[in-house]
């Protein structure tokens, strides 16, 4: 998965670029990795490309996006001193509250989520994600920081209300390459659980959607054909 920009993310969801954007599901990652390569962009990908895989199973075609939050950190800096954010930071945020499901991974510094990570959604309406499943995953060092996915990153994305899915990744130094034992999940199997598990809500979500799309494209039929009646029944002459 090549990695881009959010200005060209957004412009493969503008309408001019794309036929019917909003029939299509969007699923958006957030990488708050600090470093080119990094493990928490591997994690991002590997987590991306499972939820993606789960949905085609499903019949959904999925948009995917990767917001790297490196390339925005000054842009961050510069909307909490001044309010405003320049163009490509706005375009992630529309990115990040425009999408149907989010994978959000983040290295884990003093025993919790990066300020990069923090600050970048300290800048998103509260109510821009509620509803919204969410899927979230860190990277560490040891296996010891694991809790910041109970501890952290779950607590933050209550607060704004979106669905955490069950399955949360942490991903040690030691998790790369490992496939696990007769008694632990390797980070593969987790992996593969975490993106079936944001792809199953990502699915009942548009469900929902193309329901409420149905019913009120059927109310507007029935609202048409009244219309209509009425002026027929407007056209009869009484003698």
């Amino acid at each position: 998965m090549s990695q881009m920009n959010p200005m060209s993310q957004m412009s493969q969801m503008n309408p001019v670029n794309q036929m019917n954007p909003m029939n299509r599901t969007r699923l958006v990652a957030v990488s708050a990795g600090l470093s080119t390569p990094s493990s928490t962009r591997l994690l991002a990908d590997r987590l991306v490309q499972s939820a993606r895989d789960d949905l085609a199973e499903r019949g959904q075609e999925a948009e995917t996006h990767v917001v790297e939050l490196r390339d925005l950190a000054v842009a961050v800096a510069n909307n909490l001193v001044t309010g405003f954010p320049a163009p490509p930071l706005a375009a992630a945020i529309d990115a990040v509250t425009g999408a149907h499901g989010l994978i959000v991974v983040t290295p884990v510094f003093t025993a919790s989520y990066s300020g990069l990570f923090k600050s970048f959604f300290d800048l998103i309406d509260p109510d821009a994600l509620t509803g919204k499943p969410v899927l979230v995953a860190a990277t560490g060092g040891t296996a010891r920081h694991s809790l910041v996915l109970d501890h952290a990153l779950r607590p933050l994305f209550s607060y704004l209300r979106a669905v955490v899915v069950p399955t949360g990744v942490y991903a040690a130094s030691e998790d790369w390459g490992s496939g696990g034992d007769a008694y632990t999940e390797g980070l593969p199997g987790r992996v593969r659980r975490a993106g079936g598990e944001l792809a199953e809500l990502m699915s009942r979500g548009r469900g929902e959607e193309g329901q409420e799309e149905q019913e009120e494209q059927e109310g507007h039929e029935a609202d048409d054909d009244v219309t209509a009646l009425e002026r027929q029944l407007s056209d009869l002459r009484f003698d």
